[in-house]
């Protein structure tokens, strides 16, 4: 038991980490609505960085705030925590849904994710990712390779449901004119995403949500992020490499990753012992905002621990006058 917890993260250190995400979406208050997404994501990464300095693991960034966001800290391939215990890659996002934090919208939050050491695909040569995401009936039934139109209907089927009543979770971006269209064209409702397609994913993936799948080419770091949640809860997750350019696909070949090629869940992330945790920025479906009430801060997180399937809330409370 000795040797297990020293080399792979336990169920402690999700709650330790806990403290880090509520840090950064803490901070990040003050800029919600304010229309500087650097100056909410810049008090997010310090925040985050301080506690996850005090956290018993060596956690190695393999997706890191820095090189999505220029950040200067947080960067890819660096070392956090305080060295003792567990090693783990991990994958870290003060705040996914900057623009949505300083428009002042909903569902902006902060997350980490980890997974043993050497399991995280890098995929950071290659920005973006065409991404499927599914709960557990969509297992054997879906696959990215074929029309959306037909893994509609065969979702709805696997779930008894009317293909009218599915619902498709798409980022709202012109690339995904066409991918809409289609969608509708098979008779599903679409819920359009400004941003964080984190979220998006998780919905789709959990029971009783009322997204069924969630589709679309968004973030490669956000694909690896959603694959440690979905781990945890019995879903589906495929991607695509998609280069914005032949440059993009040249860094990506170097860097030994594979085109035209399905990354299944297990590639994304080669390990089931994984942790997601979020915090609650803004108000969303998946997550209550940061609260002030009187004298106390009150923040939601959510903690799925990819090995046991475990879904935990925690809902904490502050001192606000410690945090002025």
């Amino acid at each position: 038991m000795s040797e297990n917890l020293e080399l792979h993260p336990d169920r402690n250190l999700a709650m330790e980490l806990v403290r880090a995400t509520e840090a950064a979406a803490i901070r990040a208050v003050k800029h919600i609505g304010k229309g500087d997404k650097n100056a909410a994501d810049g008090a997010a990464v310090d925040a985050m960085r301080a506690f996850l300095g005090t956290v018993n693991f060596e956690g190695l960034i393999v997706i890191g705030e820095g090189e999505k966001d220029n950040a200067p800290m947080l960067f890819n391939g660096e070392i956090v925590g305080n060295g003792n215990g567990p090693k783990c890659d991990i994958a870290v996002d003060p705040i996914d849904g900057t623009s949505l934090t300083a428009a002042g919208r909903q569902n902006a939050i902060s997350v980490i994710a980890v997974s043993d050491r050497g399991t995280m695909l890098d995929a950071s040569a290659v920005f973006y990712m065409n991404k499927l995401v599914a709960g557990p009936e969509a297992v054997g039934v879906v696959d990215i390779r074929k029309p959306i139109g037909e893994n509609i209907r065969a979702l709805a089927k696997a779930k008894g449901k009317p293909v009218d009543e599915m619902v498709i979770a798409v980022l709202d971006r012109p690339r995904h004119e066409a991918l809409i269209a289609e969608i509708r064209a098979a008779g599903a409702g679409t819920r359009l995403l400004l941003d964080g397609d984190v979220a998006g994913g998780i919905h789709a993936a959990r029971y009783g949500s009322r997204i069924d799948m969630c589709v679309g080419i968004g973030g490669s770091p956000e694909g690896i992020v959603t694959t440690c949640a979905v781990k945890g809860l019995g879903g589906i997750v495929q991607g695509t490499l998609h280069p914005k350019d032949g440059a993009e696909r040249e860094r990506g070949e170097a860097a030994g990753l594979k085109f035209d090629h399905v990354y299944e869940m297990d590639e994304l992330v080669r390990s089931d012992n994984t942790f997601f945790v979020a915090t609650g920025v803004t108000d969303g479906g998946l997550l209550q905002g940061v609260r002030k009430k009187g004298p106390v801060i009150l923040t939601e997180s959510i903690v799925i621990r990819g090995k046991t399937g475990t879904i935990r809330h925690v809902e904490a409370e502050y001192l606000a006058d410690r945090w002025q």
